[in-house]
């Protein structure tokens, strides 16, 4: 990648993020509407202490729901918006440009880092407000909490991007990461401990990265005590460091090959008969 594709990447990113960040209508739908989501979640989970361990209700469901936001955004709204630059044509404009196609994935990489990190300030903030949590005083904390957010990130946005290219257009794609990210949600110890599930479920779980990303953030944000309501009685930050670098390594290498496979099937004429169809959908 020379300087100047990278260079217009990143200009592309920066824009990009900044239309995100004065959209009220993406603002709403997005972190905020998670922000609400999470201070109806602590309500409803209620601000005593987890049996046996003296930890916070609220502080748990937050470290969990920071995680849940990392692995959505990253898988969804990478996803969605490759979709949707291939439904109105922009992939196949791209394709023509010298560069245009790395450009474009590093643009979008660094829009959707914008927007993860303004998801993770605002459930943080919200932590804070709304319940006991308090941040780390540590350096190795930070440390961890910084690498955890990182490699959590890179486990999941190359999926999204690989999603992206070949799901068949936007709607599809909206209703099926829906129904995966509801199934995940529920097994990965975001909404109940994942030792409570039965065995083969968290198998299941620990396939993911969005177990270890939580779990990764429980161990900054949590006491040790809560150590009896994880499998092994371990934060295993080894092992979450190892499983999430594997997604990030298999997301690298298939990501660009599905994405430069779809700009080359791509055509005016498939682009005319998708449009087409997408018109006839909406008249009826």
């Amino acid at each position: 990648m020379n300087t100047t594709v990278l260079r217009t990447g990143l200009r592309r990113g920066r824009t990009e993020y900044l239309q995100f960040a004065r959209d009220r209508r993406e603002l709403l739908t997005g972190p905020v509407g998670a922000v609400v989501m999470l201070v109806a979640l602590v309500g409803w989970q209620g601000h005593g202490t987890v049996p046996g361990t003296g930890a916070s209700k609220a502080v748990l469901m937050t470290a969990r729901f920071v995680a849940y936001c990392v692995f959505s955004a990253a898988l969804m709204n990478l996803a969605l918006g490759i979709t949707a630059d291939r439904e109105e044509g922009a992939l196949l404009r791209l394709r023509a440009l010298p560069g245009g196609m790395t450009a474009y994935l590093v643009g979008r990489t660094v829009s959707v880092l914008g927007q993860i990190a303004t998801y993770v300030v605002l459930m943080l903030a919200a932590g804070l407000a709304f319940t006991e949590l308090t941040l780390p005083t540590a350096p190795g904390d930070w440390l961890t909490l910084a690498w955890v957010l990182a490699l959590g990130t890179l486990s999941v946005a190359p999926i999204g991007a690989a999603l992206g290219a070949v799901v068949r257009d936007a709607r599809n794609a909206a209703a099926a990461l829906s129904l995966a990210m509801m199934g995940l949600m529920v097994i990965s110890g975001v909404l109940f401990p994942i030792t409570a599930l039965p065995q083969p479920a968290q198998w299941v779980a620990q396939a993911f990265p969005l177990y270890w990303q939580g779990l990764g953030l429980r161990s900054v944000f949590l006491p040790d005590s809560m150590l009896a309501a994880e499998i092994g009685g371990s934060w295993r930050l080894w092992e979450a460091a190892g499983v999430m670098s594997l997604w990030a390594v298999a997301g690298l290498l298939l990501a660009p090959w599905l994405l430069q496979r779809m700009t080359r099937r791509e055509s005016g004429s498939r682009l005319a008969e998708r449009r087409r169809h997408s018109a006839v959908r909406r008249a009826y």
